[in-house]
């Protein structure tokens, strides 16, 4: 099965990040440090580095992951729900919930 990249602005370094993964690092940098959820999956060094190089994307794909599906969302290995990585993404682009 062939990998499925974001097609929007920075999407395939998303894709390596992973969106789920992406949300939960970020919120721990930005807003919690207690938050580590991003852990949970033994590639996050390298995931780190990527994160790193792609900071003028950041605000922008908040965004994005707002529009994805839940179900997609859902499917990720750091044990967060499609409700938590949009209420966290949320937080990271300062609006209400």
């Amino acid at each position: 099965m062939a990998r499925h990249i974001f097609n929007f602005d920075g999407g395939n370094y998303l894709t390596t990040m992973g969106a789920s993964w992406f949300i939960s690092y970020s919120f721990y940098c930005y807003k919690d440090k207690s938050h580590m959820n991003w852990q949970k999956v033994s590639t996050y060094k390298p995931r780190i580095s990527v994160f790193n190089r792609t900071e003028k994307y950041h605000k922008f794909w908040y965004g994005k992951i707002l529009e994805m599906d839940d179900h997609n969302l859902n499917r990720n290995e750091i044990d967060l729900d499609a409700i938590e990585i949009k209420t966290m993404a949320k937080k990271l682009l300062g609006t209400k919930q």
